[in-house]
């Protein structure tokens, strides 16, 4: 089968290509998956460059897949050959033509989902529904504050916020250019990254926010503690730009501004805890089948394509959710 395969730590595409390698087959509690589409996302980039924890070399990324199923292992139910699936994986392997599933991460799609949207579901959308409901316990009517607005959760957080009964949404964006972006995917206002940041949040907010949803490990954290009202949550669910986290805030500050700090990981989550993380996807994918959730997907053509849609991400030029047509397409 055809797979990407990252074979060293590179800034650049250099050093990804698409190889043939031996498809995967199922062991116990797993499936595997004739792939139509894959997610493209940052965290393939943060692979790609080396971070610490995120790859082994060479590495084949990819952490969400729609496509039907092909085999499945032993202690398997519910899921049969040939079934429509969506499928987070934790440990990446999905732009390949056949990806290997934890069957606890794998569930049915509805008919009226086109497989390249279901294909932003398990990590993009999952995670996005996730930040808001588990980690930062939002409720109707508060502000929320996301951190590269324009990208793809920044844009799943946007559709998600009416559906769980609407809020003030604001948005930063690391390019002024991109403020268009986030404002037509949801958002009610957006600032650029530079200046003045918690000054520019507060007149974009008119006032604090109440929830704050930060992909950028502690790089803006000064700034969060700034604009986070009484009672407001700090979801640091990433780290973007790289490099080593800093010290959070410490206790006086934090009981000073009732302040809660929390972090997220889907990955982590898909370990610990499965059945929340399927949970969330079935959710996800349910709301698009009725209509009440809209995923615009920018579809690349083929496994080829990756390596520039991984370059546009890591130089902040991409915008939206990418997915890649691995197999036939499906209605």
């Amino acid at each position: 089968m055809r797979a990407l395969v990252m074979t060293a730590p590179s800034q650049g595409p250099d050093r990804t290509e698409v190889r043939d390698v031996e498809a995967p087959c199922p062991g116990t509690g797993e499936v595997t998956i004739d792939v139509a589409h894959a997610g493209i996302n940052f965290i393939d980039v943060m692979a790609r460059r080396g971070d610490a924890g995120y790859a082994s070399w060479p590495f084949a990324p990819g952490k969400e897949v729609a496509g039907t199923v092909r085999e499945v292992g032993a202690g398997v139910t519910g899921l049969t050959s040939g079934q429509r699936v969506a499928a987070f994986l934790p440990g990446a392997g999905g732009l390949a033509e056949v990806a290997l599933a934890p069957a606890a991460l794998t569930v049915p799609v509805p008919d009226e989902v086109p497989s390249a949207v279901a294909a932003a579901a398990p990590l993009m959308l999952a995670t996005a529904l996730l930040l808001l409901t588990d980690a930062a316990r939002f409720s109707p009517g508060e502000t929320v504050l996301v951190h590269s607005a324009s990208g793809g959760v920044g844009g799943a957080v946007a559709q998600l916020v009416p559906v769980l009964g609407g809020g003030r949404l604001v948005g930063t964006v690391g390019r002024a250019d991109k403020i268009p972006t986030a404002l037509k995917s949801g958002y009610d206002a957006a600032v650029p990254r530079d200046g003045d940041l918690a000054e520019a949040v507060r007149a974009a907010a008119d006032g604090g926010v109440d929830v704050i949803l930060d992909p950028l490990g502690t790089a803006l954290l000064d700034a969060d503690v700034e604009v986070i009202n009484p009672g407001g949550r700090v979801v640091l669910f990433g780290n973007a730009g790289g490099g080593q986290a800093a010290a959070l805030p410490g206790l006086d500050r934090l009981r000073a501004g009732n302040i809660a700090i929390s972090g997220f990981s889907i990955s982590a989550l898909a370990v610990t805890a499965p059945e929340r993380v399927a949970v969330a996807l079935r959710r996800v994918l349910d709301l698009i089948a009725e209509g009440r959730l809209d995923v615009p997907v920018t579809e690349l053509g083929s496994l080829s394509e990756v390596p520039a849609a991984h370059q546009l991400l890591a130089d902040g030029r991409g915008t939206g959710k990418y997915v890649a047509r691995i197999g036939p397409a499906e209605s």
